[in-house]
């Protein structure tokens, strides 16, 4: 009998490795409902999300078979994921593969025709689907992790619109303890993510109850000493000065330095406009703007960071400043004399932030006083991490983690380097974590006897997520500290009440999960367009069919996950379809994405030498916004006339494609220059010029062209050329068509007159003047540059 009931404790599945799973009730329910639906799971932090998607990834895969794709944002959390798929599952290990940057696209192409599961960052799976390497047929399961991210422009977006026009026999999971502050951005990930059932556990819920325990949040007040205030004080001034112009420019009726990051965008907004109308003021605004945007991330470093923060901001802003292109916001901030004022009193501080002293008090009372074993302190200045990390060491046993880049004059950590951090604070080989943002979003941090918030967080999201890291097993402590009379305040009450909301939120989604359900039916419109036919669901199955699912598989009615005939079937491929390549570095506007979800329209990603898109065996396109037209007009950028000779050189029907509006009008530059620019293009190159408004039409054009080519004349893809050397005359005319900007029109008729380079560089102004398009300027330009003496740039 004991026996028997130790198994009951755990859930028993033909995927599952034996005693691994705990049954919890909760999850199972969750994994119930989200087994036959698209599904948007919500459960507090710590509560075991992933448990509930890899119960579902388990019956789908031994069901229907097919593949199950896992996404989460970052790398740390795909690596844990993988550890933990690869221990409850008894898949083979290399069936269960990891999809990062770090891989190569072509292995992954390989590695994704093996495996059964697949746990990818989203940005890879994105790249690959736009490049052709793969193909969400067979992927029978997809989850979200941390889908609260699905909006806008982020991957998760793109991937599901895939997913659910690609995919057979299709079942999202999106997975989330916050999706969001209220209920019209839940309603907008559940529609970007084609969603259509909403499974919701609280706190309150009772089989949850038992696996969670109080962490009420305390606030500590701190008071700035004078010195500080006196630094702040001197930043506010310069601030409402600055204010004082914008006021003046009518962009702004506030000199208050306490305006809100609201005021500030809508005052961008403004000068944007004056910049559109051409009016110079726009370009004076924006230049103060930028430096009351810098002015106030100053003010809010002394305030609720530390006078160290600040002290390596300013030095930042000390050598932006004194670098090449340093902008003029800058260059005013650093010669501001009540800025060096506050410099230089930042520089003399030599006393603790109070928060710091109060950061160690905390410290002490929970690791030394009250026994405990382990902190996390949270801030969301690297600078801060860094110092606090420095300061906490001289009492505790401290280490930091922050992200992987390197910003803020700061070494960012590898993925590796998390993992180990991570690992080590698991084992207790140290006592405080002093973590950036990065550790917030459903990493496995251990339990921990202290959350301690080094500023409040405005953004509930943020805040819940944090929240989460202490009491799972355990009664722990949330401390936020909040410097009196500073933004902090500011901070507090939104972070209050946009925490209330999202509790409201989920409050009401569980009480009012039909309605939420009704409404995503009524407004969801994305999904109609996945999915062109209605098909009914049979009910979710009982809590019970996954403790027998072991029996179940032993019959014939089983599809078997490495039975071929198990898996979902490829669908046919439309003869009629055109494939269009294209250049890696394309990735960073839209079109690719756009075509790729397009019918009929198959988009491959290489590296390419020549062009930006090849769209047949003759036809290969370079795309150039307005902006970088023109600067190749204004900065003596030459770099656009070489490309368009690369791939005239190799394409029978070169294409350069002018995307923007305002070509005549973006810039201070003379009609006739930008048509001979243009007709330089296709007189002097061969090539078309095609001018679209933007990305989206940019996009249209290609694919109407690749489809003109490659169906109606019955024309192949092939990617051929190389960026190539140039030839001798290539090179002549590059040196004298450098001389004053002359171009390299001028240059040959001059080369064709004189018969070389040396022969341009003697001739006498007279001789000059006998040569077509030659007139007296461009002579006197040529001889001044030839005939000069070179005055170097350290001589007076």
């Amino acid at each position: 009998m004991a026996a028997t009931e130790d198994e009951d404790a755990y859930v028993d599945h033909p995927l599952l490795e034996p005693g691994f799973i705990e049954r919890r009730r909760y999850q199972l329910e969750l994994a119930s409902d989200a087994r036959d639906t698209h599904t948007l799971v919500c459960l507090p932090t710590g509560l075991g999300k992933t448990t509930v998607s890899l119960l579902v990834t388990a019956d789908r895969l031994t069901e229907v078979g097919g593949t199950a794709l896992f996404l989460a944002p970052t790398k740390p959390l795909v690596q844990q994921h993988a550890t933990f798929y690869r221990e409850a599952l008894s898949i083979p290990d290399d069936e269960i593969t990891v999809f990062t940057g770090e891989v190569r696209p072509d292995d992954r192409a390989a590695l994704w025709e093996e495996s059964q599961i697949v746990i990818a960052t989203p940005q890879v799976v994105e790249n690959d689907l736009i490049g052709g390497r793969i193909s969400l047929a067979d992927v029978t399961h997809l989850t979200f992790d941390e889908c609260h991210r699905a909006t806008g422009d982020y991957a998760y977006v793109y991937i599901a619109e895939r997913y659910h026009a690609d995919a057979t026999d299709p079942l999202v999971t999106g997975m989330s303890a916050s999706p969001g502050g209220d209920e019209e951005a839940i309603l907008t990930v559940c529609e970007n993510l084609g969603l259509q059932e909403v499974a919701v556990m609280t706190e309150e819920d009772a089989d949850v109850a038992e696996y969670t325990h109080d962490t009420e949040v305390e606030w500590e007040r701190v008071t700035l000493p004078d010195a500080v205030i006196d630094i702040r004080d001197a930043l506010n001034d310069v601030i409402t000065e600055r204010l004082e112009k914008l006021k003046e420019l009518g962009v702004t009726n506030t000199t208050s330095p306490d305006l809100s990051q609201r005021d500030l965008n809508q005052m961008r907004g403004e000068l944007q406009s004056l910049i559109d109308a051409d009016q110079s003021e726009g370009y004076e605004g924006m230049s103060i703007h930028a430096e009351v945007m810098k002015l106030r991330r100053a003010v809010e470093l002394a305030e609720t960071q530390s006078v160290e923060s600040l002290r390596r901001y300013f030095e930042r802003q000390r050598n932006a400043a004194q670098s090449s292109g340093a902008s003029k916001a800058s260059q005013r901030l650093v010669a501001e004399p009540k800025v060096r004022e506050a410099m230089r009193a930042a520089e003399s501080f030599d006393d603790l932030h109070p928060k710091f002293r109060q950061t160690r008090v905390l410290l002490a009372q929970t690791l030394g006083i009250g026994g405990g074993e382990r902190v996390i302190v949270f801030t969301e200045s690297r600078d801060t991490a860094e110092a606090l990390t420095d300061f906490l060491s001289e009492s505790f046993d401290v280490r930091r983690f922050v992200g992987q880049g390197d910003k803020e004059g700061s070494d960012g950590m590898t993925q590796t380097q998390q993992g180990e951090t991570l690992d080590a604070f698991r084992a207790g080989e140290f006592e405080v974590l002093v973590s950036t943002s990065v550790a917030e979003e459903g990493l496995d941090v251990p339990e921990v006897d202290l959350v301690l918030f080094y500023e409040p967080v405005p953004t509930a999201i943020r805040s819940i997520q944090r929240k989460g890291r202490t009491g799972r097993q355990d009664e722990g402590r949330v401390v936020v500290l909040m410097a009196e009379d500073t933004r902090d305040e500011a901070f507090f009450w939104i972070s209050r009440r946009r925490e209330q909301e999202m509790e409201d939120e989920l409050a009401s989604l569980k009480s009012a999960a039909d309605e939420m359900v009704d409404e995503l039916d009524d407004s969801q419109t994305a999904l109609d367009a996945f999915d062109e036919e209605d098909e009914e669901t049979d009910e979710a199955p009982e809590l019970e069919e996954f403790g027998t699912a072991a029996d179940e598989a032993d019959g014939d009615d089983t599809a078997d996950a490495d039975d071929p005939e198990g898996v979902v079937a490829t669908p046919e491929t439309d003869d009629d379809s055109v494939e269009l390549v294209v250049d890696q570095r394309e990735l960073d506007s839209t079109i690719a994405r756009d075509l790729s979800t397009r019918d009929g329209v198959e988009t491959r990603l290489e590296t390419l030498a020549v062009g930006d898109y090849v769209l047949s065996d003759r036809v290969a396109v370079e795309r150039k916004s307005v902006a970088d037209f023109l600067d190749t007009l204004t900065g003596g950028d030459r770099s656009l006339f070489d490309q368009v000779g690369d791939l005239s050189r190799h394409y029978a029907r070169p294409v350069v494609v002018l995307e923007g509006e305002g070509l005549y009008e973006e810039r201070n530059v003379h009609p006739d220059a930008i048509r001979g620019a243009l007709a330089s293009l296709s007189v002097d190159f061969g090539v078309s010029v095609l001018q679209t408004a933007d990305e989206a039409g940019t996009a249209d054009l290609l694919a109407v062209i690749a489809k003109r080519e490659q169906t109606s004349r019955d024309r192949s893809v092939s990617v051929h050329g190389e960026k190539s050397a140039k030839t001798l005359a290539e090179q002549q005319e590059y040196v004298v068509g450098s001389i004053a900007d002359i171009g390299p029109v001028t240059a040959r008729s001059l080369l064709d007159h004189f018969g070389s380079v040396e022969g341009v560089m003697t001739a006498r102004e007279d001789d000059l003047l006998d040569v077509d398009g030659v007139g007296d300027v461009t002579a006197d330009k040529i001889r001044t540059v030839v005939g000069s003496d070179y005055t170097g740039a350290g001589d007076d």
